[in-house]
């Protein structure tokens, strides 16, 4: 798995450890860790698509789907609709931002989330009708 795989396709070698953004040093960790044996593992990304291209991140989202056929479990912290939309369970925070929320208003599919109709679900129901 390379660097492209995860969308990082565009960093050089002698980009600094310390220049990187923290979901770039999550994709090189997550890049470094396909390349192993290891089964049964469970990976969790904090906004791994923060300044990504769209095409990057369904790139991203292509190996999410790769790790999870393989086995492995993937929990992602993200407000990315395009990466929530292909999630197979939603935990929706809310019901609205700061200290208006951190209850949780839904836990279930994407397309229940939408039915719902919480914050997320509402904003979610156009990128499912795509």
């Amino acid at each position: 798995m390379g660097a492209e795989e995860v969308g990082l396709g565009y960093l050089t070698l002698d980009r600094g450890a310390p220049t990187l953004s923290g979901g770039e040093a999550q994709r090189i960790r997550l890049a470094a860790q396909l390349g192993g044996n290891l089964q049964g593992v469970c990976y969790v990304l904090d906004e791994p698509t923060v300044g990504l291209h769209m095409a990057d991140v369904e790139k991203l989202i292509h190996v999410l789907h790769r790790l999870v056929n393989g086995g492995h479990s993937v929990v992602v912290i993200e407000h990315d609709l395009d990466v929530i939309a292909e999630a197979d369970w939603v935990i929706d925070l809310g019901p609205d931002g700061g200290n208006a929320g951190g209850q949780v208003v839904a836990a279930a599919t994407p397309e229940a989330v939408v039915r719902l109709k919480t914050h997320t679900g509402v904003a979610l129901a156009g990128v499912l009708a795509r």
